[in-house]
């Protein structure tokens, strides 16, 4: 049945009227409905961020825009530094650092200004007299305001990055403990204290970092407050005697999944307010990680990495105020507006295209535009908010924006291809010599599309084979993209001819990633099973390709 739907003769009697018009009622209701589903806000007991019932602290780090601690010679102003600490005093207690430098040293004195304490931290790495100049610093700031600063934090996860012994780290400790009258502290993910005990003798209390989303075995957002109570209740009977303080805890809000482990506005909140709740009722102190989101920190750690904050980076506000719904798209309705028109130009192009050929086409070929029209409605948006978020710098802006455009095209040019009874080009048509090179204009950008696609695909694909840690899967835009070719592919069958070897490179290159990325992600991964069936879609469309015997 479904061959003779692909293989039968066109009809030579038009279709019905209705039919286009049905399938593109049934396209557009069912993006307005995953729209609606996909933008459904959840409401919260106790907001993440609330003036009335202030967080106990948040870690603080001022880097706006283009400013990063990566740069030495970075240094943020006070006045900078003021207009973001008098802001968190309206929410928090307390802020923790993790340095002296890029200007982080005029935090105390702020802070005494707008009324907030500090948990101030001494960097540690493997220079020595860097090492030395952070502390003496530290050491005086302590003496300078000493209602203000209530610990140190002599050192953080300098034992997870190896840059030092713990024999050595226990001596910083103690030579910081010796001259200030605060507690000292260390702090570092809970496993590094259990694998060096050594450290606890040298402290006053123990501060752990437990990220569920960054564990060796990620833990689904459902479950992260409680992972994070358990490991706290764990450390207490590991070492007794002293607080355990949890010095990092949170969320990430943008960003890919790790497992099961998936970013997103609403876990964010959610987790937060879990965590911030389990605090209040067994009195434990938590600080948040943390107050803004950090650009910078996309160089090291990819998207994740920059948007683990409390607050916008951009605007500086309240990334959830209380009282407001919280939704994974905040500008739905703009997406869902967008995906509606891409959606009715794709029908209206192939409404066009076939009131200028003499046959009518199968209805099939109006099923498989339906597909395309729908798919590329629903994921427009997705596409276009993951391309704002994992956008960074030029090179990303200019490979993510170049995928989405290719995406946007190849719904509109496929339909046209579908409707016109032509084939999806080969590579050669577009750069090949001369005697392959012919077609209109649409083909050409149909072929461009295509070929963007596929070179961007392989070099995510390449990505997750040998550096996925911190790489985004693009399964949106892959699939607007992918899924009208497959389609056009599959019922508009190329000419006979050869396999052309880039077509054929690329095929084997896909199949070949997808299977290694479904192995190493897991199935609890579902970004990464989209996209990787998104890649074996693209090959085995790359597959068909064929080309005729150059001419003589």
């Amino acid at each position: 049945m479904l061959d003779r739907l692909i293989d039968g003769p066109r009809r030579t009697e038009p279709i019905s009227s209705r039919t286009p018009l049905a399938l593109l009622l049934i396209s557009l209701g069912l993006i307005a409905a995953a729209w609606w589903w996909l933008a459904t806000p959840i409401t919260l007991s106790r907001a993440p961020i609330d003036p009335n019932a202030k967080l106990q602290c948040v870690s603080y780090a001022p880097f706006r825009d283009t400013q990063t601690p990566l740069i030495r010679t970075t240094h943020i102003p006070a006045e900078q530094i003021e207009q973001d600490l008098t802001d968190l005093a309206k929410v928090t207690e307390c802020v923790r650092t993790y340095s002296i430098e890029n200007g982080l040293d005029q935090v105390p004195g702020i802070a005494a200004k707008v009324g907030l304490k500090v948990i101030q931290g001494i960097w540690l790495g493997s220079d020595r007299i860097k090492n030395q100049t952070q502390i003496a610093v530290a050491v005086g700031l302590a003496k300078q305001y000493p209602g203000v600063i209530t610990a140190l934090v002599v050192g953080n996860e300098v034992l997870l990055r190896g840059e030092m012994t713990t024999a050595d780290l226990a001596a910083y400790v103690r030579a910081v403990k010796a001259q200030v009258q605060v507690p000292v502290t260390y702090a570092d993910v809970w496993e590094f204290w259990l694998r060096n005990r050594e450290v606890y003798d040298a402290v006053d209390f123990v501060t752990i970092h437990i990220l569920p989303y960054w564990e060796d075995m990620p833990v689904r957002a459902k479950f992260a407050a409680a992972h994070v109570d358990a490991i706290r209740k764990r450390m207490a009977v590991a070492f007794p005697g002293k607080e355990i303080l949890i010095g990092e805890t949170g969320w990430p809000s943008m960003g890919r999944m790790r497992e099961g482990a998936l970013p997103s506005r609403t876990n964010q909140a959610r987790i937060v307010s879990e965590i911030l709740d389990l605090a209040k009722r067994e009195g434990f102190r938590v600080n948040l990680i943390e107050a803004y989101d950090q650009p910078w920190k996309r160089q090291l750690e990819g998207t994740v990495g920059g948007y683990w904050g409390l607050f916008d980076s951009v605007n500086r506000v309240v990334k959830y105020p209380p009282g407001i719904a919280i939704s994974n798209y905040p500008l739905w309705k703009w997406y869902m507006s967008a995906g509606l028109g891409l959606g009715f130009i794709t029908f209206l192009v192939a409404w066009l295209t076939v009131r200028r050929r003499p046959w009518a086409p199968r209805i099939i070929s109006w099923i498989a535009v339906g597909i395309s029209a729908t798919s590329a409605g629903i994921l427009l948006g997705v596409a276009i908010d993951k391309m704002i978020y994992e956008s960074y710098g030029a090179g990303g802006w200019v490979q993510w924006g170049t995928l989405l455009a290719a995406a946007v095209l190849a719904p509109i040019l496929s339909a046209h291809a579908l409707m016109a009874g032509k084939s999806l080009p080969t590579f050669l048509e577009l750069l090949g010599p001369r005697q392959y090179r012919h077609g209109t204009l649409l083909t050409a950008l149909l072929g461009l599309s295509l070929i963007v696609t596929t070179v961007i695909g392989a070099e995510t694909a390449l990505g997750f084979t040998f550096d996925p840690r911190y790489k985004d899967f693009p399964f949106a835009s892959l699939t607007m993209a992918v899924l009208p070719f497959a389609l056009l592919m599959l019922l508009n069958r190329p000419q006979e001819g050869v396999r052309p070897i880039a077509e054929a490179v690329f095929a084997g290159l896909l199949l070949v990633a997808a299977g290694y990325t479904f192995f190493n992600e897991g199935t609890d991964n579902w970004q990464s099973v989209w996209t990787c069936a998104m890649y074996v879609l693209l090959a085995l469309t790359l597959w068909r390709a064929r080309v005729a015997q150059s001419p003589k």
